[in-house]
């Protein structure tokens, strides 16, 4: 199929499968100031407690979320966890840069939205960064309908965060 058509089609969103875990890992750091550093093991163990992990394409995206019942220790899963009995956070979204502009983190979202919904789960809840501020995640989020529910400073005061929260229902 020549390129110009292939590029024109939506790739499928996917299930994070082991063999995806090295390209992830990679994706991953390259964004490291925005997402956090992981190691392979590190990933690993977090791909197993996740709610949600999907890719597009060979990895033009992937995303990872937790529900309320994971076993996870980010300062920003706990700070919805001890507010909120039941939830599903979006802990990384993240879009390779040759592949921005296509719409690949709405699919997942609103993958993600349908697939919280049958599973009886009624609110996502993410963080996204005040300091340093990223207003292009502001506005993606707001978009698709997260409100703020909240702010804190982690690590030990090196990163200001503003959390929101998006009912489901309805």
């Amino acid at each position: 199929m020549p390129a110009t058509t292939m590029s024109k089609e939506l790739l499928l969103i996917e299930k994070v499968a082991p063999a995806d875990e090295a390209a992830i890992l990679v994706l991953n750091n390259e964004h490291a100031a925005e997402l956090s550093w992981l190691e392979p093991e590190r990933l690993s163990f977090l791909l197993g407690e996740a709610f949600y992990a999907r890719r597009i394409g060979a990895l033009e995206a992937f995303i990872m979320t937790f529900d309320q019942d994971a076993d996870y220790d980010s300062p920003n899963f706990l700070w919805f966890r001890d507010r909120y009995p039941q939830f599903v956070y979006v802990d990384r979204v993240v879009v390779a840069a040759e592949a921005r502009g296509r719409g690949h983190a709405r699919r997942l979202y609103e993958d993600l939205f349908d697939h919280v919904r049958r599973a009886g789960q009624t609110i996502v809840t993410c963080e996204v960064n005040a300091d340093p501020p990223n207003p292009v995640s502001d506005a993606f989020h707001a978009a698709l309908g997260f409100t703020e529910v909240g702010d804190a400073v982690i690590h030990g005061g090196k990163k200001s965060v503003r959390y929101f929260a998006r009912p489901t229902a309805g």
